[in-house]
């Protein structure tokens, strides 16, 4: 991030405001203004020159001596320095002066595009408030502290690593990180993400991970690398020019040279003129300048709003995304399963019905399981478990109070040739038996986002196809999948099973564009990979999918895919307003200028006044209003 700040400032100095090139506008204006002799005028405007076109001269000399030629810096040499041949002294010196002011509102432009991306450093944290083996605290810097280590945050200071919360409790401000405005209450088992700033409460964490690892870290890393990646338009530009500029060169040393031979009465002079006019419009930078600028301003507005693109060609990427792929768990809904309801169908009370199915689940880590003992919530005595015996994926069943209890699915009961009475369709259920007797179900449910839903509904509007991929049954995911009413759903998928069936609508809908996956676990991982373009929700996802992901939404929102296709669309538009805008000018520019009426100051002004209005025009890519997204 330092080399980053400090291009910044290399890019201020290289502007206009220094005292050679105030002087040198000093004489121009002077030269200009001025009624002098020739030789008078000629030293005039060729100090003011040399002051204002050193730097590209010495540019175009290197370029040169390595054998790079065709580039803007050699075609304004060559244009320049024709002009003082045909006495077009003012000509020859506004070259390099609209050319230095070109530059310098391309370096503010840059430098404020750098700036909105570079101000995420100043969310890292430097050092930590560690609790030491002896009670006391002491400053460490972040990249000492351990996983494990215990460290105090005041209000005000930032989380300098990804910890959770163990002692008190605050509100925290994650804007920086997710884009999300209202800040976030957090206690005791809350998970704090480095970065964010902590408002109004003392609160002790437990690190859980090192500086490298930690979010921040991730963040900045993404950033900093994001504009790596060329995009197509970019890379095109980029080979545009190379072919580009030798066939100018060659194009107006034809018609400086060749073409009066064949006209009658042809002045040189005049031919001359000619060529250096086509010369000067000529000069691609304005393409080579906005261009990258344009995608630059896209990434920085993203990020603002917690949406981390890893490079520029997956922004304009996102332009042809016509189906997006959507794993349901932790994607659409929150990941978090919780007990909705506790039926009995027999004589056994909810209270003793929970306890039997919080002990027989308190040795497994499914999610489901580890949701019905939070939910019981009082201590289990394991001493009191016996013959614990697991089917996996399917139940359990202990003895415990001289009872047989088992607790599992529908089939598992059935299996065991235990009767059940039918249960509401489209969650999550646990049924309990005692002593071989159906005595009733849990019910366990996974909520959906709060944006979930409308995302889906939004895609549609933008006629992106949607699809969801889940490893829950048909039964459990229903009532999921009838809320948000994807195009395409699929149920009981192992992770292998959601490979091929991303490759199989991958394959299907080639012809419609190009297609996304969204997902956040580990086994989302391989499914990301294999798509055109990869969503990884990075605040609570797995580091397997934000690894592998090309984008990152660090507030975990569906709803911010649909804020990241508008900012791929405003961001393309404005970069094919500039390609169109700078070829039809300049193109008219040059059939003038070939027919000998565009004069040098028309070129110039053509030149160098397209730049400026396309460099600006890119600075639009910064600004987005999300209201804009729903109209």
């Amino acid at each position: 991030m330092k080399e980053k700040e400090e291009d910044c400032c290399n890019d201020e100095e290289n502007s206009f405001f220094n005292i050679p090139a105030f002087i040198g506008i000093g004489l121009f204006v002077v030269g200009i203004i001025g009624n002098f002799n020739y030789w008078i005028e000629f030293g005039i405007f060729f100090t003011a020159y040399l002051l204002l076109a050193w730097d590209i001269l010495l540019k175009t000399l290197e370029n040169v001596k390595k054998g790079r030629l065709f580039d803007e810096n050699f075609l304004m040499s060559v244009a320049s320095i024709g002009a003082f041949f045909i006495n077009a002294f003012p000509e020859a010196v506004a070259i390099m002066l609209f050319n230095k002011i070109g530059e310098s509102i391309q370096n503010a432009a840059v430098a404020k595009s750098k700036k909105s991306i570079s101000a995420l450093a100043n969310i890292r944290q430097d050092y930590a408030n560690v609790i030491t083996d002896r009670g006391g605290v002491q400053k460490f810097s972040v990249e000492e502290v351990c996983v494990g280590a215990k460290i105090i945050v005041k209000p005000g200071e930032k989380i300098p690593l990804d910890s959770v919360i163990v002692e008190g409790n605050s509100t925290l401000d994650m804007s920086v990180l997710t884009g999300e405005s209202i800040p976030k209450y957090v206690g005791t088992g809350s998970q704090a993400l480095s970065g964010s700033i902590n408002i109004d409460g003392l609160i002790t964490l437990c690190v859980e991970k090192t500086q490298k690892e930690s979010t921040i870290a991730k963040i900045l890393d993404l950033v900093q690398n994001s504009l790596a990646k060329k995009t197509a338009t970019e890379k095109f530009i980029t080979k545009f020019a190379k072919i580009y500029t030798p066939i100018v060169m060659s194009i107006a040393f034809f018609m400086a040279t060749i073409l009066p031979i064949f006209i009658p009465n042809a002045v040189w002079s005049e031919w001359i003129r000619r060529a250096l006019v086509f010369l000067v419009v000529s000069c691609p930078c304005a393409l080579i300048v906005s261009i990258p600028l344009g995608f630059f301003g896209g990434i920085a507005c993203a990020s603002r709003r917690g949406i981390l693109v890893k490079g520029s060609n997956f922004l304009d990427a996102l332009n042809d995304v016509k189906t997006i792929i959507f794993d349901k768990t932790g994607t659409l809904t929150e990941g978090k399963f919780s007990v909705e309801e506790v039926v009995c169908v027999s004589e056994s009370s909810k209270e003793e019905l929970l306890k039997y199915a919080a002990f027989a689940e308190s040795f497994s880590n499914h999610p489901i399981a580890k949701s019905i003992v939070s939910h019981y919530n009082k201590e289990i005595e394991f001493g009191k478990i016996s013959d614990y015996k697991e089917v996996a994926g399917k139940g359990v069943s202990i003895s415990f109070e001289k009872k047989k209890i088992v607790v599992g699915s529908f089939a598992f009961l059935k299996s065991l040739e235990i009767e059940c009475s039918d249960i509401p369709k489209g969650c999550a259920v646990f049924f309990i038996a005692i002593d071989r007797r159906f005595a009733g179900y849990i019910v366990v449910t996974d909520k959906l986002k709060s944006d979930s839903v409308d995302t889906i509904k939004r895609l549609k509007k933008l006629k992106v196809f949607t699809a969801v991929l889940t490893g829950d049954s048909k039964q459990n995911a229903e009532n999921v999948i009838e809320k948000l009413q994807p195009d395409l759903s699929f149920t009981d998928l192992l992770p292998q099973d959601k490979v091929e069936i991303a490759l199989k609508v991958k394959n299907e809908r080639s012809g419609f564009g190009k297609i996304a996956f969204v997902g956040d676990g580990i086994n989302d991982a391989p499914v990301i990979a294999v798509s055109d373009i990869g969503f990884a929700m990075g605040a609570a996802g797995s580091d397997a999918a934000v690894e592998t992901a090309d984008i990152v939404l660090m507030s975990d929102e569906p709803s911010k895919i649909v804020t990241a296709l508008f900012i791929a669309k405003k961001t393309r538009k404005i970069v094919v307003q500039n390609i169109v805008s700078i070829l039809a000018i300049k193109g008219v520019i040059l059939v003038l200028g070939a027919f000998g009426i565009a004069t040098i100051w028309m070129a110039v002004v053509g030149d160098v006044g397209v730049t400026v209005a396309a460099v600006l025009n890119s600075l639009r890519a910064l600004y987005y209003k999300e209201k804009s997204s729903r109209g």
